[in-house]
C-alpha cells in the first residue's frame, strides 16, 4: 500500500483520483439551521451518499471510502447513536439492490461487536451480494478508528511472527500492511471533509500519508457532483511527490517524453 517510486509519476496528479476517501461532516449542523432535529440531517447525508457514489462511478473513480461512524461516535447521546444505528439499517435495506445494479462492491471495515445481530447480519449479507461487483469499491468505515486500525494490524502481525517460531517480533511496513482494514485497497489519492473543519478526526491515519486533503465549508447534505468536480479540479493541478523534488519529476517526466516510441 505504500506510494511508488516517484520516477513514473507526471508533474500533476491526473484528473480523477483512482481512491476517494471522505469524511462525510455537517449532518447536525445542517439540521440545526434548518430547525429540524439532527438525525433529519442524517437523513439528508444518505441522500448526498447516493448522489456521490453515483457521480464517483460515472467519473471513473475506482475506490471510494466512506468515514460513516468513528469509535469515538459511541460518545454521542444515546438517542442519536440508536437513530444513526437504525437509519444504517435502513439504508442498507433499501440501497442494496441499487448498488448491485450500479456494480458496487460494498465492504463493511471496524469493529462490529457493539452493532446488534439484525445491522451485523445485514452488513454481511450486502458484503456476500455484492462480493463479484467490479466497477466501484465502496467502504463503509463504521465502528472505525485510525489507530485502532495500526494496533489492531500491528497485534495480528506480531501473533503471526510468534506463531511462526520467532523468537522476536520485528515489524515493517511490509509486515502491518496485509493487516490494515483497507489491506485490499490502494492509498487514498485525495480525502474530501466537509463541514469546514480542517483535521482527519483519526480517520485512516496510516493511509493517508501521501494523500491529498481537500477541505471544504460546504455542509454534507449540500454536497453533490459540483462540489465533488470542484474538488477534482483542485486535485488535478497538485504536483504529487512522495517525497521527491519538484525537479526531479520534471527531469523524470522530460526523460520519459525524451524515450523513443
Amino acid at each position: 500500500m505504500r506510494a511508488k517510486a516517484a520516477s513514473t509519476q507526471v508533474e500533476s496528479a491526473p484528473p480523477v483520483p483512482r481512491h476517494v476517501a471522505i469524511i462525510m461532516d455537517g449532518n447536525g449542523r445542517w439540521a440545526v439551521a434548518q430547525g429540524k432535529p439532527r438525525v433529519a440531517g442524517h437523513s439528508r447525508g444518505v441522500d448526498a451518499v447516493r448522489a456521490t457514489l453515483q457521480a464517483c462511478g460515472e467519473r471513473g473513480v475506482e475506490f471510494l471510502t466512506l468515514f460513516v461512524f468513528s469509535s469515538e461516535n459511541w460518545r454521542r447521546p444515546p438517542d442519536e447513536v440508536s437513530m444513526l444505528m437504525k437509519l444504517f439499517v435502513f439504508a442498507l435495506q433499501r440501497e442494496i439492490d441499487r448498488l448491485i445494479e450500479l456494480g458496487v462492491r460494498v465492504r463493511v471495515v471496524g469493529g462490529r461487536e457493539q452493532f446488534d445481530p439484525e445491522l451485523r447480519r445485514l452488513i454481511t449479507d450486502s458484503e456476500n451480494r455484492t462480493a463479484q461487483n467490479q466497477k466501484l469499491q465502496l467502504t463503509i468505515c463504521a465502528d472505525y478508528g485510525g489507530r485502532w486500525d495500526i494496533v489492531q494490524a500491528a497485534s495480528m502481525a506480531a501473533n503471526a511472527q510468534l506463531a511462526s517460531g520467532a523468537n522476536r517480533v520485528e515489524l515493517s511496513d511490509s509486515e502491518i500492511e496485509p493487516y490494515l482494514a483497507l489491506s485490499f485497497a490502494p492509498e487514498p489519492d485525495l480525502l474530501i471533509r466537509t463541514g469546514g473543519e480542517r483535521r482527519i478526526s483519526n480517520f485512516l491515519l496510516y493511509q493517508l500519508a501521501y494523500t491529498e486533503l481537500y477541505f471544504c465549508d460546504v455542509l454534507w447534505p449540500q454536497f453533490d457532483s459540483v462540489e465533488l468536480d470542484l474538488a477534482f479540479k483542485w486535485y488535478a493541478t497538485r504536483q504529487r511527490r512522495f517525497g521527491h523534488t519538484g525537479e526531479q519529476l520534471e527531469r523524470a517526466s522530460i526523460a520519459d517524453v525524451a524515450q523513443p516510441g
